[in-house]
């Protein structure tokens, strides 16, 4: 089974040393509200300009700082460090929080960004160092921004959203849990936890009509992740035995087949080593809920096993992947696989 290593770690932080400051090109979610408001991507967000894009800046940036806490002696910590303490100022976030009040912003990265920068504060808070401590204090304004806008939308949205790309709820629902049981946000754990089942809890028999030509998230393995959280053990496998009721049988067969990337040069196309590495991520989360007797626990890890021998290789090479592939490498690597 493949395992982060100390090198693998170097790769990614150099890869995303590389992109969080590379400001073009640039996919903004920027909404005009006058001739005033066409301005550059550096000077609207001082902090996440980089990356092709507002998430994919925040969560390179989350790379960074989960290999600069599991490996503080990696080549790249000095540097790591050095634009961290540039970028990560009170003055900088003030700036990335107050576009948020803009009346365009409302839907501004609803709900994959939100998510993200949740994520990342939920890592920095990991950070016991001086420079971890002081990073995350300026990023909290933020985070608390973003935490206040699921405690306000998540009442409203009575339906999921269920495709594979930025807009998946079961993902958004997922990071934010980790951040809220993290920093101890009970009450949006807690709305977390309560959408989660009123949108997935008597779901069954998971047809996975996937992959769609550009989904990074696997719209059935991301609702099994979620609901493992959401539901304790028993009651989780009860679930999956609903959910996925011929999982031992490695069915459906589309999410145990890898999928296939025919031009990494087009971004859309791209998406999908994205998802074959999420899928991994997910297989992985399964599995670890699955009683070691349980026949399905070893089919999840073979399924992550192949996606991730497919996907690895394709994490860095070309801009259009490179600008985000390594965090879901980090995710799948990271998570729990016995």
């Amino acid at each position: 089974m493949a395992v982060l290593t100390p090198d693998i770690a170097a790769l990614y932080a150099r890869t995303a040393l590389g992109h969080v400051t590379r400001e073009y090109p640039n996919k903004m979610d920027h909404v005009l509200e006058s001739a005033a408001d066409a301005r550059g991507p550096r000077d609207v967000h001082p902090v996440f300009f980089g990356s092709f894009d507002w998430h994919s800046c925040v969560h390179g940036w989350w790379t960074l700082f989960t290999v600069y806490r599991l490996y503080p002696d990696n080549p790249a910590a000095a540097d790591i460090r050095a634009l961290a303490d540039t970028l990560f100022t009170p003055a900088n976030l003030e700036v990335e929080t107050a576009y948020l009040a803009r009346p365009g912003s409302r839907g501004f990265e609803r709900p994959y960004g939100w998510a993200w920068c949740l994520m990342l504060t939920a890592e920095l808070d990991r950070h016991d160092t001086p420079e971890g401590r002081r990073w995350a204090a300026a990023l909290k304004p933020l985070a608390e921004a973003f935490a206040q806008r699921f405690m306000a939308f998540l009442p409203l949205a009575t339906y999921p959203v269920r495709v594979g790309t930025h807009f998946n709820t079961a993902f958004a629902l997922k990071l934010g849990l980790d951040y809220a049981e993290g920093v101890g946000d009970d009450a949006l754990a807690a709305l977390c936890r309560d959408r989660a089942r009123v949108w997935h809890g008597t779901d069954q028999d998971c047809q996975a009509w996937e992959p769609s030509q550009d989904e990074f998230l696997s719209p059935a393995l991301m609702e099994a992740e979620l609901m493992r959280q959401v539901l304790d053990g028993p009651a989780f496998v009860d679930w999956l035995d609903r959910f996925l009721p011929r999982l031992a049988e490695a069915q459906p067969q589309t999410l145990f087949t890898p999928a296939s990337v025919s031009d990494r040069s087009d971004g859309k196309i791209a998406h999908l080593d994205g998802l074959n590495l999420s899928r991994a991520w997910c297989w992985r989360g399964i599995a670890s809920a699955l009683p070691a007797e349980d026949p399905r626990r070893a089919v999840a890890l073979v399924a992550a096993a192949r996606h991730l021998d497919v996907a690895l290789p394709q994490v860095t090479g070309d801009y259009m992947g490179e600008h985000w592939l390594a965090s879901f490498a980090l995710l799948a690597l990271l998570a729990p696989s016995a």
